[in-house]
């Protein structure tokens, strides 16, 4: 009976530790046996000279209005590799796609060059935003940006500051905002294609190639 009920609780500790807090969604890290340390510092020269040879773009400007119903969460994440601040609210103006991603996550590298793609595509009508999430390496983030051809703003948010409000289960995670910052679809899977990723923007934000 002692052995029974020590197995019994061996394996409900091994079902907690993949499935996170059961009151809070989990990210992918915790599938792996527990979520990254957060990283300390995502605005030191070397970052910055590595975004600049990546040829990433400036983060934008955001506005200073009230939030909206059913949009981003009022959170002010830093720039990665240095820069403006994006309060994540005030992303007015024209539609964005906000992507979360990070360096550790294995789909994403896939995913990253589909989203550029459709960034140049695009161009100036769609905002295209990165967020680095539960990342604990910001220069490896940049490593993988450069290498994937990455060229629209990213941001950094290492401490899992939208995880709640963005219901964040498991990267990479797409939200689709429209030009009055209200949040109108979230899709919770890599997009392999630009043609996929096009039409979602299609279907949700009504701006076509």
């Amino acid at each position: 009976m002692r052995w029974f009920l020590v197995a019994l609780l061996g394996g409900a500790l091994v079902l907690s530790g993949c499935s996170g807090d059961d009151d809070e969604p989990s990210t992918a890290p915790s599938f792996q046996g527990g979520r990254p340390a957060a990283a300390s510092d995502v605005d030191t020269p070397e970052l910055a000279a590595a975004r600049d040879a990546a040829g990433i773009e400036p983060c934008p400007e955001t506005t200073g209005d009230a939030p909206v119903e059913d949009g981003l969460p009022d959170v002010t994440l830093a720039c990665l590799g240095g820069g403006t601040d994006v309060r994540l609210a005030g992303l007015r103006g024209r539609p964005h796609v906000v992507n979360l991603w990070a360096s550790w996550c294995a789909p994403c590298r896939e995913e990253l060059p589909v989203l550029q793609a459709a960034h140049s595509t695009l161009g100036d009508r769609v905002g295209f935003v990165g967020v680095d999430y539960s990342d604990p390496d910001p220069a490896a983030a940049l490593e993988l940006a450069d290498r994937s051809g990455v060229t629209y703003p990213l941001v950094a948010d290492p401490d899992e500051d939208v995880r709640k409000a963005l219901g964040v289960i498991g990267l990479p995670q797409t939200v689709f905002v429209d030009a009055d910052g209200r949040v109108v679809a979230t899709e919770r899977t890599a997009y392999d294609s630009e043609q996929d990723l096009l039409a979602a923007v299609e279907q949700h934000l009504g701006v076509s190639r």
